[in-house]
């Protein structure tokens, strides 16, 4: 009951998880801006103390402690600065980067990086107006990036989290379909067996012949349903068929157990052969439940259309209807297990139609079109 509840909110646990991942990645954003604005204030500090200690030692009186001047400029490691002249000149530079690879030509293109980035400080060196450029260190462009990065990871934490979380469902939806249709292969296996053998029993005569006729089908149908049921879960044989006659033979099947004011037109040559590798038990149920619910659409009346078109790769099965059709909303949602819009049932017949084409086939099938109160069309696409 617990897993049952947890899996009905599931739109409200993925948006907690994006709510979460955003107002995460929004504090990580803002604390570490905030940190980066306040180290920039600090190294703003530092290059306008080193600045003064390099004008104060290019002075001609060198106070006795020239020694804290020079501790002030060699500390400086990671912040990248050029001095230039009162012409943009350049004097010296430090902390651009391996000194081998430095070139006149690499401090230039630095130098005209670092003029359109913080303004220079301005300083008295040798009697002149000259100036220092100076731009972000190292480790504060790291520090600036850290977040988005930090957001990346968490996003891809979220997206593994989300994917993991929708495969498990998937996995218990399948292992509960799978046992709940060998479960009801195995119940049926006892009454039909019990009418197989009172079929035996019962002596034909002139009036029961023809009862003993359509008891014999309905019990050969009920073999057919559980051993449909005991296929679903494991990997079904794909002998050769005929897909035109498998098509005609479901068509013929449910004619004569749907109202008598339903119209089937089949748009294809009743003799047209179609080979493919295809599972004659598992594919006829699938034409047998989408004409079903064409026919519940209709409500008893109307025209069911079946389409087969055999092209070089692939093979096209289109079954129409007049009924009142599928919102454009609920088209997305039809497939689901569980889902229906009947009074009655369990909403397993398009979930394991899907699962028929898809997995044992290799195929596609999907709402091809519908109009509300003009029909709807599934398409069945199968490779050759």
């Amino acid at each position: 009951m617990y897993q049952m509840n947890f899996y009905r909110h599931k739109k409200e646990w993925k948006v907690a998880l994006f709510l979460m991942a955003i107002a995460i990645g929004i504090f990580s954003l803002t604390h570490t801006n905030q940190l980066v604005e306040k180290m920039k204030v600090e190294e703003h500090k530092r290059m306008e103390v080193w600045a003064e200690a390099t004008s104060y030692l290019a002075s001609e009186d060198v106070p006795q402690g020239i020694n804290f001047y020079l501790n002030v400029i060699s500390k400086n490691t990671t912040i990248p600065v050029i001095l230039t002249d009162g012409n943009d000149r350049i004097i010296g530079s430090s902390n651009l980067g391996n000194d081998k690879k430095v070139t006149k030509a690499y401090e230039e293109k630095r130098l005209q990086k670092m003029k359109k980035g913080t303004p220079p400080i301005e300083v008295n060196f040798l009697g002149g107006k000259n100036f220092i450029y100076y731009e972000d260190s190292t480790i504060l462009k790291q520090l600036a990036i850290y977040p988005y990065i930090q957001l990346g990871i968490i996003s891809i934490f979220i997206l593994i989290a989300y994917f993991a979380f929708s495969s498990s469902r998937k996995a218990e939806q399948n292992q509960v379909w799978v046992g709940m249709s060998k479960e009801t292969a195995h119940q049926l296996g006892t009454p039909i067996s019990s009418l197989m053998a009172w079929l035996e029993i019962i002596e034909p005569s002139e009036q029961n012949t023809s009862y003993i006729a359509e008891m014999q089908k309905d019990v050969h149908r009920l073999q057919m349903i559980a051993e449909r049921f005991s296929k679903i879960g494991s990997i079904p044989e794909l002998p050769v068929s005929n897909l035109g006659y498998i098509l005609e033979n479901a068509v013929e099947y449910m004619k004569v157990r749907v109202s008598k004011n339903i119209e089937f037109i089949t748009l294809f040559k009743t003799d047209q052969e179609v080979i493919i590798p295809l599972n004659k038990s598992l594919f006829s149920w699938v034409i047998e439940n989408l004409i079903r619910n064409a026919v519940d659409a209709m409500d008893g009346k109307g025209i069911i259309s079946l389409t087969l078109i055999d092209n070089e790769k692939e093979i096209f099965i289109e079954i129409s209807d007049t009924g009142k059709g599928i919102s454009k909303t609920k088209q997305k949602v039809i497939f689901n297990p569980g889902y229906t819009s009947k009074e009655r049932g369990w909403g397993l017949g398009l979930s394991l139609s899907r699962r028929i084409i898809e997995n044992y086939h290799k195929g596609k099938i999907f709402v091809q079109s519908s109009e509300p109160n003009q029909g709807t069309t599934f398409k069945i696409v199968l490779p050759k």
